[in-house]
C-alpha cells in the first residue's frame, strides 16, 4: 500500500512539474530580463510596469493584446498540430503569406456581393492558400522521404518572394503611392467587436474558437489519433493498417490552413490591403509558442496570449524608461532556451526528472 502511494505521489509531482516548467520557464527569463535592465541603468521596477501596463493596464491594452495575440494563436496551432504528428512545420510564414494573398485577391476583385457570402469566400480563400501551401512540403515527405524542415524553410523563401512579386507586378493598386494592393470591399471587412474605438475585430473570436475546434480534431477525432500514432511511432501505425503517408499530407495541409487563416484575419480584420513590404516574422514567433504550449492545442492560448502582450507592452516600457524594446526579443529567446533545454529549470528549480510526456517535437532528421 505504502509502495502504491509513493507510486501515485510520484506520478502527482511529475505532472505538476511538466505543468510547472512553462510558467518557470517565463519566470526565469524575466528574472534575467530584469538584470539586464538593471544593468542599463534603468529601473526594473519602472521597465516592468510600464511592460504590463502596456499589456493589460486599460480596456484598449487589453484589446490590442488580444488582437496582437490572435496570429500567434493560429500559427501556434500551426505548429503545435505538426508536433504531434512528429513533424517540424517551419513553413507557417510562408503559409501565413500565401493566406493573406488569396483572401485579398478575393477580397478587392469580387464586387456585388452581400457581406455574409463575401466575407466566407475570403475566409476560405485564406485557408485555402495556406493549405495547398502546406501540403506541399507534406507531400514531398510522405511520397519521397523529403525532410519538413528543409522543404518549408524553402517554402518559406518562395512565398514571401512569390507574394511579393505579385502585389509588385500583378495586383498592385495604381492609385497608390506604395507598392500595394488595393483595399478590399467592405463587404470583406471583419467587423470591430466593440466599435471602431478599439482594433479587435471578429476574427480574434475565430482564432479563439480554432484552439477548441483543433483541440477536439487532434484528441476526440479517428484522424486526430491517428495524427498523434504517427507522431509516436509511424512503423507501428503503419502495422496497425494507419494510412501514415496520408496522414502526414493531411497534417500539413492542416497546419497550413490555420496558418492561412492567420494571413487571412491580418488583411480582413486590421490592415484592409497587403502591402509589398509586408513582414510578420508570425510564423518562426509561433514555433516559440508551440514550444512553450507543450504541444497542447489549449495551452496554445495563454502561451500566444503572453507574446501578443510582449510585443504589445514593449512600446510603452521603451517610452517609459527607455528599455530597448529588443529586451522582448532576449526574453522571448530565452524563454524558448528554457523551454528547449527543461534540464536547465529541473535543476535550479529543485523539480523531478522528466517521465514519459506526449509530446512530440521531431523525430529526427531522415525518419
Amino acid at each position: 500500500m505504502k509502495k502504491t502511494r509513493s507510486k501515485i505521489g510520484d506520478a502527482w509531482k511529475g505532472q505538476l512539474a511538466e505543468v510547472a516548467i512553462p510558467f518557470l520557464a517565463v519566470f526565469s527569463a524575466l528574472v534575467i530580463g530584469a538584470v539586464l535592465i538593471w544593468a542599463s541603468g534603468a529601473s526594473v521596477y519602472e521597465a516592468y510596469k510600464g511592460l504590463f501596463q502596456g499589456m493589460l493596464g486599460s480596456k484598449t491594452a487589453i484589446a490590442d493584446t488580444f488582437t496582437a495575440a490572435a496570429p500567434y494563436i493560429l500559427t501556434g496551432l500551426s505548429v503545435a498540430i505538426g508536433f504531434q504528428c512528429g513533424l517540424f512545420n517551419i513553413g507557417a510564414e510562408g503559409q501565413f503569406y500565401l493566406g493573406a494573398l488569396f483572401s485579398v485577391i478575393v477580397g478587392y476583385a469580387l464586387t456585388g456581393l452581400p457581406g455574409y457570402v463575401h466575407l466566407p469566400l475570403c475566409i476560405g480563400a485564406g485557408i485555402v492558400g495556406g493549405c495547398l501551401w502546406g501540403a506541399i512540403p507534406g507531400y514531398l515527405k510522405a511520397k519521397f522521404g523529403g525532410h519538413e524542415v528543409i522543404n518549408t524553410i524553402m517554402m518559406n523563401y518562395i512565398g514571401v518572394k512569390l507574394v511579393d512579386f505579385v502585389v509588385k507586378k500583378m495586383i498592385r493598386d495604381p492609385a497608390a503611392t506604395v507598392d500595394r494592393t488595393p483595399y478590399i470591399q467592405k463587404t470583406a471587412e471583419l467587423s470591430k467587436i466593440f466599435g471602431t474605438d478599439y482594433r479587435i475585430h471578429a476574427g480574434v473570436v475565430i482564432a479563439i474558437a480554432m484552439v477548441f475546434v483543433v483541440y477536439l480534431f487532434v484528441y476526440r477525432s479517428k484522424s486526430g489519433f491517428e495524427i498523434r500514432a504517427t507522431g509516436i511511432n509511424p512503423n507501428a501505425a503503419r502495422y496497425a493498417g494507419m494510412n501514415v503517408s496520408w496522414n502526414i499530407v493531411l497534417v500539413m495541409a492542416v497546419a497550413g490552413g490555420l496558418a492561412g487563416l492567420a494571413g487571412a484575419g491580418e488583411v480582413l480584420g486590421l490592415k484592409h490591403n497587403l502591402p509589398a513590404a509586408f513582414s510578420s516574422g508570425y510564423g518562426y514567433d509561433a514555433i516559440a509558442v508551440a514550444f512553450l504550449a507543450r504541444s497542447n492545442p489549449i495551452a496554445v492560448f495563454p502561451a500566444a496570449l503572453l507574446w501578443g502582450g510582449l510585443r504589445n507592452g514593449a512600446g510603452l516600457m521603451q517610452l517609459r524608461v527607455g528599455v530597448s524594446i529588443d529586451l522582448i526579443n532576449v526574453i522571448q529567446a530565452l524563454v524558448i532556451v528554457f523551454i528547449a533545454a527543461d534540464p536547465i529549470v529541473r535543476w535550479i528549480y529543485r523539480l523531478p526528472k522528466k517521465g514519459k510526456t506526449a509530446a512530440i517535437f521531431s523525430r529526427g532528421w531522415g525518419s
